[in-house]
Formats: structure tokens, C-alpha cells, sequence
């Protein structure tokens, strides 16, 4: 008995159950408005996360080339408003 227990806890264990999807970033992860300009020499990587249900604001984060650390880019300020402006011009030029 105790062997047939065991065997359907670990089949009920390896199955993969699918639900809801979860936002793989939880919550906001820029906890104050952010800075409002970074050099362009020192950027390697810029993540553009729109509103949704688990944060409701959009989020900029920059990743810099020296430190690989990331910092948030008030998606208000100047500086942003071009990069994504110039980034959708980009993108409809590709296609």
C-alpha cells in the first residue's frame, strides 16, 4: 500500500500542470521613477516592459556595458520618450 502511495505522489509530482501564466517578473521591478538620462556609450542593453497586470506603469531598464549593472529610466523623461520614438522608427523601417 505504502509503495502505491508513493509511486502516484511522485507520477502527481512529475506531471506538468498548466494554468494561468504567470508574469515571469512579479512585481514592478523600478521601485522609484528613475533616472532621467544615461550616456549612450554606456549602454549595452535597454528592456522596454509595457503595463500589465502584475505592474501597471511602463518600466525602462538599462543594462550599462562596465558594471552589467542595471538601473530604471523614467519612461517621462526626455531622453526616453526619443529612444522610443527613434526605436518604433527603427522597427517599421525593418519590415
Amino acid at each position: 500500500m505504502r509503495s502505491a502511495a508513493f509511486i502516484l505522489l511522485a507520477c502527481l509530482l512529475s506531471v506538468d500542470v498548466k494554468g494561468m501564466a504567470i508574469s515571469p517578473r512579479g512585481r514592478c521591478q523600478c521601485m522609484d521613477a528613475g533616472v532621467n538620462f544615461i550616456r549612450p556609450k554606456e549602454i549595452e542593453k535597454i528592456e522596454v516592459y509595457s503595463p500589465s497586470s502584475s505592474c501597471e506603469r511602463m518600466e525602462i531598464i538599462v543594462t550599462l556595458k562596465e558594471s552589467a549593472e542595471q538601473r530604471c529610466l523614467n519612461p517621462e523623461s526626455k531622453f526616453a520618450q526619443n529612444f522610443i520614438k527613434n526605436a518604433q522608427r527603427n522597427k517599421r523601417s525593418l519590415k
